[in-house]
């Protein structure tokens, strides 16, 4: 959404926290928190498992001020770093307040726990160091394909062999091999996957782990347009962020369309669209010309969406003809 478009009586927020807590309180938990979002009326997410809290919540100003009040009265979460950002009051179409095994889907044994070690949180300003004095580091994207794509940092050594979720990390480790003694930066939108994802390449042998505090968002609030090429995905309605740079510092544009590139073209987009199999629905960069068409992400998608379109097709006629 551009920024012209926004209406700043919205606000969006990130937030997360690994923390023990007991079966007793995550459930207490889900039951307040479920409440509190529907008195005041707030969109969103938010994740509560026995290891932490994960959320995203959108809301009118006011609103999400008394629920940042809330949620950082309990003493669980007294010292949660909250992102914010305005956005357009549509990021969302409900509330939901789920309790999950984890707040991030990784599936890593039980000893890769954030709380006890996990790669060392380095801020924006340190990292805009690193960038500035061309120190040797190496950055790995803990986010899925499709949102680097359309944006990821300079540095990034895994944008040709990136995940599809951050329960793949295990299977491409070996990939990293060559840079295990090598200083590492680990990203990701907000921080909350390379806690997990940062304290595995440790688990795995990697010596010099770092993780970037509060994500991409907060980097790029505080240096548009710098060091990180094209936009930002959003797991919402935006679908991406824009972070306007008052330098004069021109965004550089890294999304390609899958249609065309499929087909041998090349063009710029920023903008995205699903796989036409509705059951798969897959996130694809789209230009205007084939965001408006049919596009399936593989073959056998296209397949898949005939065949199951000419099996309802011959169920209503069957239907039909026993009616008759």
């Amino acid at each position: 959404m551009e920024a012209g478009q926004l209406k700043s009586e919205y606000k969006t927020i990130l937030f997360y926290r690994y923390i023990s807590i007991s079966e007793e309180n995550v459930k207490e938990l889900h039951k307040v928190l479920k409440a509190v979002c529907d008195v005041l009326g707030l969109k969103g997410r938010i994740l509560i498992a026995r290891e932490g809290i994960n959320g995203t919540v959108e809301g009118k100003l006011a609103e999400i001020e008394v629920f940042k009040k809330h949620i950082l009265s309990y003493k669980h979460f007294r010292k949660m770093d909250i992102k914010e950002s305005l956005s357009g009051g549509e990021s969302f179409p409900k509330m939901k307040v789920k309790i999950k095994d984890e707040i991030v889907a990784t599936k890593y044994p039980k000893h890769i726990d954030p709380t006890k070690k996990t790669g060392r949180h380095i801020n924006a300003a340190e990292v805009k160091k690193l960038f500035d004095k061309n120190e040797e580091f190496y950055v790995i994207d803990m986010r899925n394909d499709y949102e680097i794509k359309a944006g990821h940092f300079k540095n990034t050594i895994n944008t040709d062999w990136p995940m599809k979720a951050s329960r793949d990390l295990p299977n491409l480790v070996g990939k990293f091999e060559e840079y295990k003694n090598k200083k590492i930066l680990t990203v990701c939108t907000g921080g909350v996957r390379c806690e997990k994802m940062s304290a595995y390449l440790l688990d795995q042998g990697f010596k010099d782990v770092s993780q970037l505090h509060n994500g991409i968002h907060t980097y790029m609030q505080k240096y548009p347009a710098q060091d990180f090429k094209g936009t930002l995905y959003t797991f919402d309605n935006r679908m991406t962020m824009e972070f306007a740079d008052d330098k004069g510092i021109p965004r550089e544009v890294v999304g390609e369309c899958f249609a065309c590139e499929r087909d041998g073209e090349r063009t710029k987009t920023e903008k995205y669209g699903h796989c036409a199999f509705t059951i798969c629905h897959q996130h694809l960069l789209l230009c205007d010309k084939h965001l408006s068409e049919k596009v399936y992400c593989t073959e056998k998608c296209k397949v898949d969406e005939e065949t199951m379109q000419q099996r309802v097709s011959n169920y209503m006629s069957n239907s039909f003809a026993t009616e008759q």
